[in-house]
């Protein structure tokens, strides 16, 4: 991607998040899940459709939610069905038209509509697995080893940080297979802020300074693990990584046996090493990476979407590595007509 294509590509990336939160915060607190994901799905679907590019989803949504569309493989963009030369570039996308689909539901903190892009093999193509992940920002980077226990990652973070353990808050998903880690944790005196779901949404908030969140650790969805890596390329932040296999992730903390199948999909997909730990650049090798999110709901670091008699109002994080900015933008969409009133 050149840089001018990818400064207009930001801003129709931005375009397609802030689409598909608006749509699925309509339905923000009425306790139906795969109903607002599927507004967000489908908002972000038709967006897309005006991007000028021919792209292709490597990271889409959930296998396991069983999702109708924006599956892995799909062609999206105005050249998506142009056959022979096309005018437009090449991407390839990842995408979570709505992270925290519960969180929306319940009308919590955090959901987001998300989504990376990069050149063509700029971003891994995962399997809907497990990964058992650990994030920091800038300042840590380098320091952490996701086979060390987590007291001596505490202690590499906060010597990094110079500051006590005591001093740094770790985001951990409220599972029963993270009772250990939990405990690990708490023994090392560091605070932990539990959450139910939205592990990149925390991953960004890692790597932003003065969110508060000095770490992200524990077991989470290797397409979530995928984006995040995009986030990290972006935010100077890392990323450390290792498929999990095993057929009851509340009782294991790791198993030998590699469910059946699991293998196939993931060499068809080009990873030859399930064992291997992937680093940030394993993850999203792309040296042009697009990064874009909205806040569907009120979170760390974004705003949810506000409505008001005459519009909406959305607040977002767009970024990319080519340019080096990261840029947080606060949008009124302004409804037409005689009586249209802006608000901020």
């Amino acid at each position: 991607m050149e840089r001018l294509m990818e400064h207009e590509l930001a801003l129709d990336f931005l375009r397609v998040c802030e689409t598909a939160a608006i749509a699925a915060a309509r339905s923000m607190g009425q306790g139906r899940r795969k109903y607002s994901d599927q507004l967000a799905v489908e908002a972000m679907r038709k967006c897309m459709e005006s991007v000028p590019m021919r792209g292709t989803i490597v990271i889409g949504e959930g296998e396991r939610d069983e999702a109708p569309m924006l599956y892995i493989g799909e062609k999206v963009g105005a050249g998506a069905q142009m056959i022979g030369d096309c005018p437009y570039p090449d991407v390839d996308i990842a995408v979570d038209p709505l992270e925290g689909t519960n969180l929306c539901a319940m009308g919590a903190a955090n959901a987001i509509a998300v989504m990376a892009a990069a050149e063509g093999g700029g971003l891994i193509h995962a399997p809907d697995l497990y990964m058992n992940k650990i994030v920091v920002g800038p300042s840590s980077k380098g320091a952490i080893d996701i086979d060390a226990p987590p007291a001596e990652n505490l202690k590499a973070i906060a010597n990094r940080l110079n500051r006590d353990v005591e001093d740094l808050t770790v985001i951990v998903l409220d599972r029963p297979r993270h009772a250990k880690l939990i405990q690990a944790i708490r023994d090392a005196g560091a605070r932990i802020r539990l959450i139910t779901d939205g592990d990149l949404s925390a991953g960004i908030s890692a790597a932003v300074g003065g969110s508060g969140v000095h770490a992200v650790m524990g077991i989470g969805g290797a397409p979530e693990g995928v984006i995040t890596a995009a986030a990290m390329k972006c935010l100077n932040g890392e990323i450390q990584t290792r498929f999990v296999f095993r057929e009851n992730l509340e009782e294991s903390e790791d198993a030998a046996r590699i469910p059946e199948g699991a293998l196939e999909r993931m060499k068809s997909m080009g990873i030859s090493d399930p064992r291997k730990i992937h680093l940030t650049e394993d993850l999203a090798p792309g040296k042009k990476i697009i990064f874009a999110a909205t806040g569907v709901t009120d979170g760390t670091i974004l705003k949810g979407v506000r409505f008001f008699g005459s519009g909406k109002r959305t607040q977002s994080l767009i970024m990319t590595t080519e340019t080096r900015k990261v840029r947080f933008v606060d949008t009124v969409h302004v409804e037409e007509g005689p009586d249209t009133v802006v608000r901020f």
